[in-house]
């Protein structure tokens, strides 16, 4: 399966936005599912809003990472699993090929993960 870019959520607003003015209906979460469908992995609305919020962008050499990161986390048996590279940490449930949430750098300092059992380090 090959990675794409995912589109940054404001990106996906903005496409949105164009539709809605051209007349046309499609859903913001339509846009979005397609786009995350590129990658395997599921992301939860709260993740949506955090990568947003926080200004994590997610390339598609990140987005390559991310997937293998997971792949290896389930080959061993986790279920919920942070990922963490160097400018920002995703939580995943593994079960679910799900980011639940996500974070930047400045909020992984003096932060605590809790309810994951294992980590894998970009």
């Amino acid at each position: 399966m090959e990675v794409r870019n995912i589109s940054s959520v404001r990106e996906l607003r903005l496409q949105h936005e164009v539709y809605r003015q051209e007349g046309e209906k499609p859903d913001f979460g339509a846009l979005y599912e397609k786009e995350i469908q590129k990658t395997g992995l599921q992301f939860s609305k709260h993740a949506a809003m955090r990568m947003s919020e926080r200004k994590v962008e997610l390339t598609p050499e990140l987005a390559g990472n991310l997937k293998t990161a997971v792949e290896k986390a389930r080959d061993k048996g986790a279920k919920d699993v942070v990922v963490i590279g160097s400018s920002s940490a995703f939580i995943v449930n593994v079960t679910n090929n799900t980011v639940v949430t996500t974070m930047n750098a400045q909020e992984m300092k003096n932060n605590i993960f809790t309810n994951i059992d294992s980590a894998v380090l970009l």
